[in-house]
């Protein structure tokens, strides 16, 4: 059949035998189309048409992008199984159909298309088998060789999944902003009550023991308070999240969401052939396969911001530990200093309670941090990792070679059968990557400050470490050499949290001086399509412009 419907290329010289049957094994064994295989080799397409045309007597179709199906038959299909069969219809109403066909005289096709279709007059038209997967593609919204899920649909339902993820942690991050105000309160209120604990131990009973009672009622009062607000932040923080990214091709591969039970995993389709060498020849591409590419490019960052955003969630839980750790050595400075100075009596049950209340929270913290830790490291590695990245703007604006001086050019490369439409379509396109890209931006200066905040964080809890073990040691002083190991200890400890907090703030710090959001003045740029990114203009707005 394959011989009888290229006679015509025989016949006329166009393809020797030898080199057809050489075609006929290629196409057999690498499982490629005959017709692909013979373009490749030269045989022009005008004349595999022409086969096609005279083998059936009827009419060709070429691809098109305007060739499109109507959306309410395309819910009919299943456009995996139009590709297999090798058929697409063009209309259907009533008892008769236009289908385009790959192999119309095939009973089997002609057979599944009056069961899709619910008809039984059937009007053919023919076309080569690779335009008939790409009418296919294009209506699916795909680029040539692509999977299903890299269609713009789909790939805004794996944004919104995404969106719905980072809300997530914005919610657990709030939850956990309330812990460590809770905590606040809790230390507030346990100061209260040793305050006037003390004082009725130096003072004894009498009129100012009012005083003390309400002192110790408002600490008891403040601490409960602080109790409830923190308890639901300890529930959430026991949360553990995956923050590994998938590693995105600048488009060759895909980001898909499987939804098991409304909790999407998210993974990376396998490479789509001669897909880099369809991204890398931009300037070639239709304004539809433009915008395909920058919805999957949207996709990616999304996936960049929900990243760091759980890294961000993690530094914020590192940050609520830290903040349990001060209170719990705020408690132990207490218990230590109550214990030294009023030694054996009724109370010391309540000094050695305070005491163990107090290692027990400093343990829980450092728990609570060392997670965090690694979160802070991985999320500053990320933020220099996409620094170093290939963006969209390496491919739609390319840099030039040399060291002269960079040209801007005025016009888009528009031609004369674009309607303006399209363009303006794709501009848009361009400008939602634009502005996705720089939320990316403020995101990985948002992720810096967060490993900024936890260094300090750090130190703080160091300077209270240290400042407790030593101000134990100049009041009590060196009290034999238990005591003495355990102020060292203290300072020592404090002095170590102090340095890795300036570890983490200091390169931080740098980092974020060369982003513009953190100072008074902000740029924004201004879109020319028409111009490499690099000859846009910007516009700056400051504080008295708002």
């Amino acid at each position: 059949m394959r011989k009888e419907r290229h006679q015509r290329l025989l016949k006329r010289g166009i393809i020797t035998p030898e080199a057809f049957r050489d075609a006929e094994r290629e196409s057999s064994s690498h499982g490629r189309f005959l017709e692909e295989i013979l373009g490749d080799r030269g045989v022009p397409r005008h004349e595999l048409l022409f086969c096609i045309s005279e083998t059936y007597n009827l009419p060709v179709v070429e691809y098109r992008e305007d060739l499109l199906i109507s959306r309410s038959l395309l819910k009919r299909l299943d456009p995996e199984r139009l590709k297999r069969s090798l058929w697409v219809p063009l209309s259907a109403a009533g008892d008769k159909a236009e289908v385009i066909a790959y192999r119309p005289d095939d009973e089997g096709v002609a057979a599944e298309i009056r069961s899709v279709l619910g008809v039984r007059d059937i009007r053919f038209l023919a076309a080569l088998p690779q335009d008939i997967i790409r009418i296919i593609e294009n209506n699916q919204d795909l680029n040539p060789g692509f999977p299903p899920q890299a269609g713009r649909t789909p790939l805004a339902l794996v944004r919104t999944f995404l969106a719905e993820r980072r809300s997530l942690f914005a919610s657990y991050r709030t939850s956990l902003a309330r812990g460590r105000t809770g905590l606040s309160f809790i230390r507030t209120g346990i100061s209260f009550i040793t305050i006037g604990i003390v004082l009725f131990r130096v003072f004894g009973s009498g009129y100012p023991v009012i005083a003390d009672l309400l002192l110790v009622g408002a600490g008891a009062v403040m601490a409960v308070d602080g109790l409830i607000w923190y308890l639901p932040a300890r529930k959430s923080g026991q949360t553990r999240f995956n923050c590994i990214p998938t590693e995105p091709t600048c488009g060759t591969t895909v980001l898909a969401a499987d939804d098991p039970e409304g909790n999407p995993i998210f993974r990376r389709t396998p490479p789509a052939g001669g897909a880099a060498e369809l991204r890398a020849g931009w300037d070639d591409l239709s304004p539809v396969m433009r915008r395909r590419f920058l919805a999957s490019d949207r996709t990616d960052l999304a996936e960049e911001r929900t990243v760091l955003a759980c890294y961000r969630s993690i530094m914020a839980r590192s940050r609520t530990g830290l903040a349990f750790t001060r209170t719990g050595v705020a408690f132990m400075g207490l218990g230590i200093a109550l214990l030294r100075q009023f030694g054996a009596g009724p109370w010391r049950a309540f000094d050695i309670l305070l005491l163990l209340a107090g290692i027990c929270m400093t343990l829980e913290g450092f728990y609570w941090y060392l997670p965090g830790r690694t979160a802070g490291k991985e999320g500053f590695s990320s933020v220099k990792r996409a620094g170093q990245m290939r963006s969209i703007w390496n491919f739609a604006f390319p840099p030039e070679i040399g060291t002269g001086p960079v040209r801007c050019f005025s016009g888009p490369p528009v031609r004369p059968s674009h309607a303006p439409g399209i363009w303006a379509t794709t501009g848009l396109a361009l400008e939602r990557t634009l502005l996705a890209e720089r939320r990316n931006v403020m995101a990985r200066v948002r992720t810096v400050m967060a490993r900024s905040r936890t260094g300090l964080a750090f130190i703080r809890t160091g300077m209270s470490v240290a400042a407790v073990g030593f101000g134990l040691l100049v009041y009590f002083g060196a009290g034999g050499p238990a005591w003495l190991a355990i102020n060292l200890f203290l300072i020592l400890s404090g002095v170590l949290c102090i340095a890795d907090g300036l570890y983490w703030h200091l390169p931080a710090e740098r980092l974020r001086r060369q982003f513009p959001y953190c100072f008074g003045d902000m740029e924004i740029a201004m879109p020319d399509y028409g111009r490499p990114g690099r000859c846009w203009g910007k516009a700056v707005f400051s504080h008295d412009d708002i």
